[in-house]
This record gives C-alpha cells, structure tokens and sequence, in this order.
C-alpha cells in the first residue's frame, strides 16, 4: 500500500508557484488535489458578484433604516416638545393647569391678572 502525498498543502501555502508546479507534474496525488482547488476556485470566483451585491444591498438598507429612524423619531420629538399637552401626560400622567403650575387663577381656571 502507498501512502498518500501531504506536501500539497505546505507547498501550497509556503513555497513558490514554480517550486509547486514542478511538484504537480510529478505528482498525481497533488495533482488531484490542485485540480479540486481549481474547481473551488472557480465556483469562488462565479459567485463573488451575487456576494459583493448582496453585501452592498445590506449597507443601503442599513442608511435607508439609520435615516427612517433619524426622520421619525425628530418628527415625534418635536410633536411631543411643541405640544405641551402632551409632554405633561407623558412626563405627570394629565395635563397641568395653571392652577397646578401655583398661577393665581379666577373660579373659571383663567389667570388673574392684577
């Protein structure tokens, strides 16, 4: 029984692409094995555009999220800060009157002016 030729690898990865070659022609165990890792590398290769495609479709729906979010949330901040009525029910659970604000206010809750 032969053993099996593990030099594929280390070569592969260490050595140089002349020093490989030459070991290739030599070689039918490497030899199959760098025909597998052409394969690979061409399967690679096919499918690298749907990846770089799918990845840059991820990042615009990251900005069009990041700017739904900023739009949104400045539109309801700014609803809530201009409208005082709201604000109070958020933050003291009614709205405040004059009267709870320590105003001097007439049996009708309108601030007395003197």
């Amino acid at each position: 029984m032969t053993e099996k030729c593990n030099k594929y690898e280390a070569l592969f990865i260490f050595g140089n692409d002349e020093t490989l070659q030459k070991h290739i022609e030599e070689c039918e165990d490497c030899r199959k094995e760098h025909e597998k890792m052409q394969k690979v590398s061409e399967l690679l290769k096919e499918v690298r555009p749907y990846y770089r495609q799918k990845r840059k479709n991820i990042a615009k729906m990251k900005i069009a999220c990041a700017i739904f979010t900023i739009c949104f949330s400045s539109v309801t901040l700014g609803v809530i800060n201009l409208n005082t009525d709201i604000s109070d029910t958020i933050k003291y659970g009614s709205t405040l009157t004059a009267e709870d604000l320590g105003l001097p206010v007439d049996s009708y809750g309108f601030i007395m002016v003197e």
